[in-house]
């Protein structure tokens, strides 16, 4: 008996966690698709290079991880004039990523703007058509 009492009780906690788990997932807000994405960090446009030259030197590797590894070690090796190229590129790319949210933003700004003109006409023209109905002055 105390196995079955047991099996209730934990199906039913199974049950509560399982519905707090979908409330949580639920409550994020959607992704915009057209937001810019962020600009790599300096060590990752060393990675976009590296893994170029790791897949020449060895063409049957296919994991991953160890491109990853010997990508991290090799960068820890790199003195600071070594990995500067690189963080000029990022620099850059930040530059560029600041630039576009910039104009995301003013672009969901006006998105906001561009409605509350359109209500501001639609009460206009409804004003317009009040005057027409009821001025039959002649």
């Amino acid at each position: 008996m105390k196995g079955g009492k047991s099996k209730t009780k934990a199906d039913t906690t199974l049950g509560v966690r399982k519905k707090a788990m979908e409330s949580k997932k639920s409550k994020k807000a959607a992704k915009d698709p057209n937001k810019p994405k962020r600009p790599p960090s300096a060590f990752f446009v060393f990675m976009e290079e590296f893994r170029k030259t790791y897949k020449e030197k060895h063409p049957g590797n296919k994991s991953v991880a160890v491109v990853g590894k010997a990508g991290g070690d090799k960068w820890k090796q790199l003195t600071d004039d070594e990995k500067a190229p690189y963080q000029a590129k990022a620099e850059k790319r930040k530059a560029e990523y600041q630039k576009n949210m910039d104009a995301y933003n003013k672009k969901l700004a006006g998105g906001d703007d561009e409605d509350d003109e359109s209500d501001k006409s639609k009460s206009e023209v409804h004003d317009d058509d009040e005057d027409d109905d009821g001025s039959e002055e002649v």
